[in-house]
C-alpha cells in the first residue's frame, strides 16, 4: 500500500515552521529585564544588517536594465503600493466589528510593504512566464519599498505606527535608508564575497528576522496585548485576508489582460504584483510599531504563508498550459538560471 504524503501543491514553508516556534518561545519564555535590553539592541543591529545585506545583494545595474518594459513594472509598482493599500484602507470599515484596531492595524501594514522576489520569481517561472521581468519587477519593488512602505506607515497608520515624528524618521534613515546604501556602496567590494557564501549569509539573515520576532513578541507578552487575540478574531483576519488574496490574484491576471499584456508578462504581473515579502515586512515593523510590532506581524505572517500556498497551486496549473499559449522563450528559461543573486531569505 502507498504511504500518503503531503502535497506537493500545498507547500507549508518550513520557515514559517522556525518562525511560530519563535513565537511559542517568546510565549513560553519572553525576554524581561536586562534580558529584553539585551535583545532590543540586538534585534536593532540585526535589522540594520539585514538591510546592509539587501543592499550588497540587489543588483541596480539588473533592475535598471529591465527599464525598458516599464509599463510592465509601473503596473506592479502600482497593484503593490497603490492598489493594495486602497483596499486596505477599505478594511476599515471592519473595525471593530471584524478586526480589532490592532490587528487592522497589521492588516494595513501588510498591504504597505513590497513584494516578494525569489518567490515571485519562482512562481513565474513554473509558471513559463516572463522571469527577467519577475527578477526586475521585485528588485524594482524592494528599492521603492525602501523608502515607499516607511513614508505609507507614517500616513495611513497614525499614532499606531508610531506616528511621522522626528525621531521615526530618524530610525527609519538609520536602520534601513542608511544600511541599504552602505549595501549599495560596497556591493563593487564585497559583491562577490557574499554571491559565493549567499547560503551561509542566508542563515544569518534568516536568524536575524527570528531575533526581531522574538523581540516583538516577547514585548508583546510582557505588556499583555495577545489578550486581545481571540480564535474568532483570529479566523476573522484569516478569512479577510484570503478575500484581499483573491481580489489582487483576480486584479492582477485580468487586469492585465485588460490592459493588453501577453500572457507570459501577465504571469509575471499576477506573482509580482498579489504578493507581499515577509523578510522586508518583519524588520520594517520592528522600527516602525515599536512594543506593538507583534500584533503588527502577524498578519503578514498569516498572509505569506496563505500566498506561497494558494500560488504554488496556481503557478502548478499554469505549468499546463498549452506550449502555443505558454509563449515559453529560450531568454525566460536563461534567465531561471541568473535568479539575481539571493536576494532576500527563501521565504520572500
Amino acid at each position: 500500500m502507498k504511504r500518503p504524503s503531503w502535497p506537493t501543491w500545498m507547500p507549508i514553508d518550513p520557515y514559517i515552521l522556525a518562525l511560530l516556534g519563535t513565537v511559542g518561545v517568546a510565549a513560553l519564555l519572553p525576554a524581561r529585564g536586562v534580558g529584553a535590553d539585551i535583545a532590543g539592541g540586538a534585534s536593532t543591529a540585526a535589522v540594520a544588517f539585514l538591510f546592509f545585506l539587501y543592499g550588497v545583494r540587489l543588483s541596480t545595474r539588473e533592475a535598471l536594465d529591465g527599464l525598458k518594459h516599464w509599463r510592465l513594472h509601473i503596473t506592479v509598482l502600482a497593484c503593490t503600493f497603490l492598489v493594495f493599500p486602497l483596499l486596505g484602507l477599505a478594511a476599515k470599515g471592519l473595525v471593530p466589528y471584524v478586526l480589532t484596531p490592532a490587528l487592522y492595524s497589521g492588516f494595513l501594514f501588510l498591504t504597505l510593504v513590497p513584494s516578494t522576489i525569489q518567490s515571485s520569481i519562482a512562481f513565474t517561472s513554473m509558471a513559463r512566464g516572463n522571469v527577467p521581468a519577475a527578477i526586475c519587477a521585485g528588485s524594482f519593488s524592494s528599492l521603492a519599498g525602501i523608502v515607499i512602505t516607511p513614508l505609507l506607515a507614517a500616513a495611513l497608520l497614525g499614532n499606531s505606527g508610531g506616528g511621522f515624528s522626528a525621531d521615526s524618521v530618524l530610525k527609519i534613515v538609520l536602520q534601513l535608508l542608511v544600511p541599504f546604501l552602505a549595501g549599495q556602496f560596497t556591493r563593487r567590494w564585497i559583491g562577490g564575497f557574499v554571491a559565493r557564501h549567499k547560503k551561509v549569509l542566508g542563515y544569518v539573515d534568516r536568524g536575524s528576522i527570528l531575533l526581531v520576532v522574538y523581540t516583538a513578541f516577547s514585548e508583546g507578552m510582557v505588556q499583555g496585548i495577545w489578550h486581545q487575540v481571540t480564535p474568532l478574531r483570529l479566523g476573522a483576519l484569516l478569512g479577510v485576508e484570503a478575500v484581499l488574496l483573491a481580489v489582487m490574484l483576480a486584479l492582477t491576471w485580468y487586469g492585465a489582460k485588460r490592459m493588453g499584456f501577453d500572457r507570459a508578462d501577465r504571469v509575471a504581473i499576477q506573482f509580482a504584483g498579489s504578493k507581499k515579502s515577509l523578510a522586508a515586512g518583519l524588520p520594517m515593523a520592528s522600527v516602525l510599531f515599536g512594543a506593538q510590532a507583534s500584533l503588527a506581524v502577524l498578519p503578514l505572517m498569516l498572509f505569506h504563508q496563505m500566498q506561497l500556498m494558494v500560488c504554488a497551486v496556481i503557478a502548478k496549473r499554469r505549468s499546463r498550459d498549452p506550449e502555443e499559449f505558454a509563449g515559453v522563450t529560450g531568454t525566460s528559461r536563461a534567465a531561471e538560471t541568473r535568479t539575481a543573486v539571493g536576494t532576500g531569505t527563501r521565504s520572500g
